[in-house]
């Protein structure tokens, strides 16, 4: 029951060193960041419009379809942008995890 230790850390050499040498590229960061910025300030711009028609309503009832209008309007921008971060971190992570990929297919 001897063991070549050797052997083991040969073995086990290549996937560390994939790791250790692993560089996310920064632009799939900035992209996340960019889109993120974009998004904030178009969501902000887009609350203040709707604050400046809802001072200017007179009637209840318009108050509230344009509430509706908003809440729907707020909703399915928010699904579109979560979806396009989504694939964005899904991108981020694939850059990130090409060199243990590209290690393990070499062993």
């Amino acid at each position: 029951m001897l063991f070549d230790f050797s052997e083991i850390k040969a073995f086990g050499a290549n996937p560390f060193e994939a790791f250790a040498t692993a560089n996310p590229s920064t632009k799939g960061l900035q992209a996340i960041a960019a889109e993120t910025a974009e998004y904030s300030k178009t969501s902000l711009e887009k609350g203040r419009a709707f604050c400046e028609k809802l001072m200017a309503v007179k009637q209840i009832d318009e108050a509230l379809t344009l509430q509706s209008d908003f809440a729907k309007s707020a909703c399915e921008d928010f699904l579109a942008q979560a979806t396009k971060i989504g694939g964005l971190y899904a991108g981020l992570a694939q850059d990130a995890f090409k060199p243990l990929t590209t290690a393990a297919v070499r062993d």
